[in-house]
This record gives structure tokens, C-alpha cells and sequence, in this order.
């Protein structure tokens, strides 16, 4: 469920979504989530000062209270 609105959200901020892709796994309770995206897209995923993957940070971390898990998101650029 995250995973989905995660790979849905960022297709639609950055400029190239056919580069989007999340990989997701699950080491001691956490969800490492890894998110590829183009290198020229990755300031828009980021955001000025941080505030844009703070922000679904932010959001992901409200899924806790339902599933109880807890999620890491990390923004990588996809390798050519």
C-alpha cells in the first residue's frame, strides 16, 4: 500500500516517471523503501532544503499507527 502511493506520488512531481521505480525489504521491523528516480529529478524529489521528502516522510510515518510498521525512505538516482 505504501509502496504504491509512494511509486503514484512521485511519478506525478517528477519529469521523467518512467524512471520511477521503488524497491521495498524488510530488515528487523523496518521497511527500507529505495527510491530510483533520474538524476535530474532528484532535486525535485528532495526538494528546497529537504522539505519534499520530509514531507513523505512525514505522511509514510502516519501508516505506523495502522500497520505498525515502521518505514525508511531512501532516494537514489537510477543507474544508466
Amino acid at each position: 500500500m505504501v509502496e504504491k502511493f509512494l511509486e503514484t506520488y512521485v511519478k506525478k512531481i517528477v519529469a521523467f516517471p518512467e524512471q520511477v521505480s521503488i524497491q521495498s525489504k524488510q530488515e528487523d521491523g523496518v521497511r527500507l523503501l529505495d527510491v530510483f528516480v533520474a538524476l535530474d529529478d532528484m532535486g525535485r524529489v528532495i526538494g528546497k532544503d529537504g522539505r519534499m521528502i520530509v514531507s513523505l516522510k512525514t505522511f509514510v510515518s502516519g501508516c505506523k499507527a495502522k500497520d505498525g510498521m515502521t518505514y525508511k525512505i531512501t532516494v537514489h538516482p537510477c543507474q544508466p
